[in-house]
């Protein structure tokens, strides 16, 4: 038995402490055991309270906020155009993504029109970033279960994605690469090159992976049958993106509700009946390969033309301007300084991100500042599904069952 518990040196109230746990824990039958908030299989910084019998997962109390940044009040406190760099702080491996529903979100807000041309990079930029935070998803989730291969291999190939990155945006990982109306600038010279030569590449590399792990006798020993969850049950709790879509359910935000012309793009979702951490690795695996797909389509139909509206009251001029018309000085300096007003509206956007549905919520009160901003993010949502998920599984399972699900902790603390 073990040894029974001190209840003053706990830090919650006994009223408190009894409905995390069981009453087995308050006798001392079970351990109480602090998984992180530092640990290197929570990825990121969450805490996990566990309540365990022997080595199995008893219960399971996720307690976040250890990396809380105040985004959203940040954001009311900035212009419009000055609060997007706060977005790619969220979820840092999906900046595109949170640039693009933020960039939506006041697009809808403010009718603001987006040319063609900035549509269709959009979509390649995100599909991009679609796959490269699946690789890190992937190699960490390996590096969890002591595949180390695995990991090198799926970083390697994320290096081409982010000097891509860099090459439209200047950065790696924070882009704010998209602005309301459209882009920062067009693409470079040998961008379109790049992303040809990747997708010919990436094919062949998202192969090796399966080769490696799909038919491995310990891969599945360590996936198949660990933290199922029905598709009933998935939409009970809420889930999205891959962990949703493991569980057998057709739902994809590109699909249902299509933005930036998604709808005129060929592709699949890739779906699963398992509904385990098995199933959620196929249904990633899939992902990538639908996403070069996109890309391939839309490289072959990038038009020519403006990557900015030419609507002036939300849109920056062009930096061509700005070195022969002192109107056009004045209207940069303007629009940088003091912003741009947004009528007393409230609008709801959401995208699929690499995670599940990423929505913003954003509110005009007619000022040059949000009155109110809202994030919608999948962590947040899967992380209350935890406790199911993982009961009765060993503390092991646990590590495959956390990264299965995918979070990213700057995504649910805000």
């Amino acid at each position: 038995m073990a040894e029974q518990i001190n209840l003053e040196q706990v830090e919650v109230t006994f009223d408190e402490l009894k409905h995390l746990v069981s009453e087995r824990a308050i006798q001392g039958d079970t351990v109480l055991l602090n998984m992180g908030p530092q640990h290197p299989s929570t990825h990121g910084v969450l805490r996990l309270l566990l309540e365990l019998d022997g080595e199995t997962v008893i219960n399971c109390v996720p307690d976040i906020g250890f990396l809380h940044t105040g985004v959203e009040k940040n954001m009311e406190a900035k212009t419009y155009i000055k609060a997007e760099v706060m977005t790619d702080r969220l979820d840092y491996l999906n900046t595109m993504g949170n640039n693009l529903v933020y960039c939506l979100a006041i697009e809808k807000l403010v009718d603001l029109d987006v040319p063609e041309r900035a549509q269709v990079i959009r979509v390649m930029m995100t599909e991009l970033q679609r796959i490269a935070s699946h690789l890190v998803w992937l190699g960490t989730q390996a590096l969890d279960l002591a595949a180390q291969s695995v990991f090198l291999y799926c970083f390697r190939e994320r290096e081409r994605i982010l000097n891509i990155l860099e090459m439209v945006s200047g950065q790696r990982m924070m882009t704010t690469y998209f602005r309301p109306g459209g882009l920062w600038r067009d693409v470079p010279v040998g961008f379109e090159q790049a992303v040809n030569d990747f997708v010919a590449y990436m094919g062949p590399r998202i192969d090796e992976y399966e080769d490696l792990l799909t038919e491995n006798p310990i891969w599945i020993d360590r996936t198949k049958n660990i933290g199922v969850i029905s598709g009933e049950d998935a939409v009970r709790w809420g889930l999205t993106g891959s962990t949703l879509r493991g569980s057998g359910v057709d739902y994809d935000i590109r699909k249902m509700y299509p933005y930036s012309g998604y709808d005129q793009y060929d592709f699949d979702v890739p779906l699963e009946t398992g509904g385990d951490v098995y199933a959620r690795y196929r249904v990633r695996m899939g992902e990538m390969r639908q996403s070069l797909r996109i890309i391939r389509q839309a490289l072959d139909k990038l038009p020519y033309g403006p990557v900015r509206s030419n609507n002036r009251k939300f849109v920056p001029p062009p930096r061509s301007e700005l070195g022969h018309s002192m109107e056009a000085v004045i209207h940069h300096f303007k629009l940088w300084t003091e912003g741009f007003p947004a009528p007393k509206e409230s609008v709801y956007v959401a995208v699929e991100s690499p995670r599940g549905e990423l929505g913003v919520f954003l509110e005009g009160d007619g000022s040059p500042k949000p009155y109110r901003v809202h994030w919608r993010t999948p962590t947040f949502t899967h992380l209350q599904a935890l406790p199911m998920l993982s009961k009765g599984h060993m503390v092991a399972d646990l590590v495959a069952i956390i990264g299965s699900i995918d979070i990213v902790l700057g995504d649910a603390d805000r």
